[in-house]
């Protein structure tokens, strides 16, 4: 009977967490990662069953799942400056994970997807994590769909770098809009608590939950909160009007091969992510902790 799980995305920074955390249980543990990848020693050496490959190429993914009986799909782009990478690997990533799965008999397929497929001004991420989250949806393999929130954490979480980064850069921070967008951050351990949850059941849930934060805070609140806990909650804010931000985005997408400044950026800031975790926390015993207890212990940061 299978038995293994398998990690795509497994040597990020909730990746690596998780694949310790299911090796301890004794279970065998496969990762697929580029090759390259400066972890896949150390992956190996802890037992790790290390796959080199793209999901976005379908050959790298066959027989991937062959012994799998969970599979845990992280592997997604979240920021880059070529749109296309956000249609082949997200959405054709999971499309050819998916296929494999099905080819194999895994008896459970949980997708970690993104709360910006709820945004009512869609972006070429979310877009691309909507359509994955439909072709698991349409898959015959049992699933479970996973939308975490903003995830933060002593050290990683992409999102949470580039926003502190942002936060840091100049004396002024010039802030995209009025700052009322709702969001809920939520702890790294906590999304990795309840993925490991899923990865213990016998099949799919067929459900879609919020691994989100138990609060929500409005995105300029949270960014004054974490000023603080960088020795900085002095620092002048500007708030800028949206259609300034979107004018300025425009001309620099012109102009620039990498602008700074664009709709994806501030699109992530001025829409909601504002998603409740109360089934999540009622079927699976999903337990996030309080931001004000858990941020300040992100501080000082681990680069």
């Amino acid at each position: 009977m299978d038995s293994g799980t398998l990690i795509t995305g497994g040597t990020g920074a909730m990746g690596q967490v998780l694949v310790r955390s299911i090796l301890s249980r004794g279970a065998a543990v496969r990762v697929l990662t580029l090759p390259g990848d400066p972890h896949a020693s150390a992956l190996r050496q802890q037992g790790v069953d290390v796959r080199f490959g793209n999901v976005a190429n379908p050959v790298d993914c066959r027989g991937l799942c062959d012994g799998i009986a969970t599979v845990l799909h992280l592997a997604a782009i979240i920021i880059t400056d070529n749109p296309s990478l956000y249609t082949s690997v997200n959405a054709g990533g999971t499309r050819n994970m998916v296929a494999e799965a099905e080819a194999s008999g895994v008896s459970h397929f949980i997708h970690v997807s993104s709360a910006s497929v709820v945004y009512p001004k869609v972006t070429p991420y979310s877009v691309s994590k909507r359509i994955a989250e439909e072709m698991v949806r349409k898959s015959k393999v049992p699933w479970t769909i996973v939308r975490p929130t903003l995830i933060y954490g002593k050290k990683g979480g992409q999102e949470f770098d580039m926003f502190l980064d942002y936060l840091g850069k100049t004396p002024v921070i010039p802030f995209i809009g009025q700052g009322n967008s709702l969001k809920r951050p939520v702890f790294v351990d906590d999304v990795v608590n309840g993925l490991l949850t899923l990865s213990g059941l016998d099949k799919g849930t067929g459900k879609v939950y919020n691994f989100s934060g138990p609060e929500a805070i409005s995105i300029f609140d949270f960014a004054r909160f974490c000023l603080i806990l960088l020795g900085r909650g002095n620092k002048p804010i500007i708030r800028l009007p949206t259609a300034l931000c979107l004018a300025i985005a425009a001309i620099m997408g012109k102009t620039m091969k990498h602008p700074p400044l664009k709709w994806s950026v501030i699109a992530g800031i001025t829409q909601d992510a504002n998603l409740d975790p109360a089934e999540a926390i009622a079927d699976l015993g999903y337990a996030p902790r309080s931001m004000k207890q858990m941020l300040p212990e992100c501080f000082p940061r681990i680069q």
